[in-house]
């Protein structure tokens, strides 16, 4: 029986704890360069076993979101530096989250000569806040044609070897919510008939080919995948038929490719249709190494999910996002800080760095 706060290895890393501080954008990327903010933001919250940061865009067509951090310069390489640099002094353990956003943004938060890009051409419900025009509906991105593939493995290669350069741990894929990589497996967004469209085996086809380039670029041990079956962020498809066995076989293909851990979502807490705990417990069995959940839990039930061997590590969002000091609540029973939903997205210290420590 493993303990919440028990320390564990996962890879090469020992880890303090088995609490993970899941990803959530933070928009406090200006310019989309991480920043002082951004590491004293992580650094305050190191005393968590493994921090996976806010989703970060390995190309400039993936920064979908205004002020969203980048993984593809020398200065975001510098501002990275900055945030492992904190977190290592305080005696955490961070992996930055890839994130391409795809259809998910507008071209008013993408640099000069980005685009926006998918699987197909189809454009994301909704809209996208702009610090430019406020909200603006989402447009239709170009379909990727299929020589231009390689080039987005290619980036995402470019950008964790850039990262873990700067000193951060690794490299956790953004598989999840509705980004380009969901985009390519769920069938709502996928309308390809090349090798990565149709069936599920060729939609799943991208995922595995990064996860794979990735890990030969710094080793398997140091990457990570999100994903989150029957979520609906982004105009996703919760489900279709043959959802359960396509992301069972999705996790058995991406063990072979040596990663270190898949981290698997269940966004029901937030009004989204649950994940069967029958296709968690599968997903699972079929996964050799560390095992994340995340998805509205509190400690009772992480430590529920480490008792019934669910998982290895529970991932909290909101929680550690209001408190820092996330762990010693979490040890003493304290209370917990409400979120500010006010300021989840808006730029500058306030929602960010001043959520107060107990006592």
């Amino acid at each position: 029986m493993s303990n919440l706060f028990s320390s564990c290895v996962v890879g090469k890393l020992s880890l303090a704890n088995r609490i993970v501080m899941a990803p959530m954008t933070r928009s406090r990327a200006l310019g989309n360069v991480p920043n002082e903010l951004i590491a004293r933001y992580y650094g305050e919250r190191a005393s968590a076993g493994l921090i996976v940061t806010e989703g970060t865009s390995p190309s400039p067509n993936g920064l979908g979101y205004p002020r969203m951090p980048g993984a593809f310069s020398e200065a975001q390489g510098a501002g990275w530096k900055l945030v492992a640099d904190a977190v290592h002094k305080a005696g955490g353990k961070i992996f930055v989250q890839l994130m391409h956003a795809g259809r998910v943004g507008h071209p008013e938060n993408l640099p000069a000569g980005a685009e926006l890009v998918a699987p197909s051409a189809l454009a994301a419900p909704g809209e996208m806040y702009t610090d430019s025009k406020g909200p603006l509906p989402h447009p239709t991105p170009r379909a990727l044609r299929t020589d231009e593939i390689a080039g987005v493995v290619a980036e995402f290669v470019a950008a964790a070897k850039n990262v873990v350069a700067a000193g951060i741990d690794g490299v956790e894929l953004h598989g999840a919510n509705g980004y380009l990589l969901e985009q390519f497996l769920n069938p709502a967004t996928n309308q390809r008939t090349d090798e990565y469209g149709g069936s599920a085996a060729n939609r799943r086809r991208l995922v595995v080919e990064v996860a794979r380039a990735i890990a030969a670029a710094i080793g398997g041990d140091k990457v990570g995948i999100r994903l989150s079956p029957y979520g609906v962020n982004g105009g996703m498809q919760s489900s279709y038929d043959g959802i359960d066995d396509a992301y069972v076989d999705l996790v058995r293909e991406l063990a072979d490719t040596g990663i270190q851990y898949v981290h698997v979502v269940d966004h029901s807490a937030m009004g989204a249709p649950p994940v069967p705990s029958s296709l968690k417990e599968a997903m699972r069995a079929a996964w050799p190494r560390t095992f994340i959940l995340a998805g509205g839990f509190d400690k009772g039930s992480a430590q529920a999910a480490l008792n019934d061997g669910a998982a290895d590590l529970i991932a909290f969002g909101r929680p550690a996002l209001a408190n820092p000091d996330l762990v010693t609540r979490l040890q003493k029973d304290l209370p917990l800080n409400a979120v500010d939903f006010s300021t989840l997205y808006t730029p500058g210290e306030k929602g960010f760095i001043d959520y107060p420590k107990a006592g």
